[in-house]
């Protein structure tokens, strides 16, 4: 497994350690040890999958103080634009993002950090995301800011949002607990 910087601190993109035969595919995902010695979190404590349709947009979602999480993405089937927005105060980056392709082709993650948001478009039918985080889901801190405010191209004509993430706080408004 591989780390690769990113403009957001602490936010990597992790070429993950892939074994192909006759059989298929095998791939790790996560490894405690390098996850430890790169100072990341190495503690995941809920998992979840969705399954999305081509120009499902989902985010930018996080989770508040003190239920804020690190989290590390991947996508087994399908592909995403996935996108990561820093609302940490304090950072040299805040409120600039990245977008990242995640697929089942490269097999890469992303590792995410607490205090930045998180969201994403399916690039392909029936793609599958799955997401590990670090604190248990608490419903009184899920919380996000909207997926349309902060300045990237989501380059998709008609998007497929939940009405939840239509009412999200524009980023403008958002003050970060971050």
């Amino acid at each position: 497994m591989e780390l690769i910087d990113t403009k957001l601190d602490e936010v990597y993109i992790i070429k993950n350690l892939v074994f192909e035969d006759q059989r298929g595919t095998f791939c790790k995902t996560f490894n405690t040890e390098m996850f430890s010695e790169n100072d990341l979190c190495n503690s995941f404590k809920e998992s979840y999958y969705s399954i999305s349709q081509k120009d499902v947009i989902r985010g930018m979602h996080f989770q508040l103080p003190p239920h804020d999480h690190h989290k590390l993405v991947c996508v087994p089937y399908g592909e995403v634009m996935d996108v990561i927005l820093d609302l940490r105060k304090n950072s040299d980056t805040y409120g600039e993002y990245i977008n990242v392709n995640l697929s089942a082709e490269n097999r890469n993650s992303i590792y995410i950090p607490k205090g930045l948001a998180h969201g994403f478009k399916a690039l392909k039918n029936n793609t599958i995301t799955v997401y590990n985080v670090s604190t248990v889901y608490n419903e009184n801190s899920d919380s996000g800011v909207h997926w349309n405010s902060f300045g990237l191209d989501w380059n998709v004509n008609n998007p497929i949002i939940s009405e939840k993430d239509q009412k999200l706080i524009k980023f403008n408004n958002f003050n970060s607990p971050f």
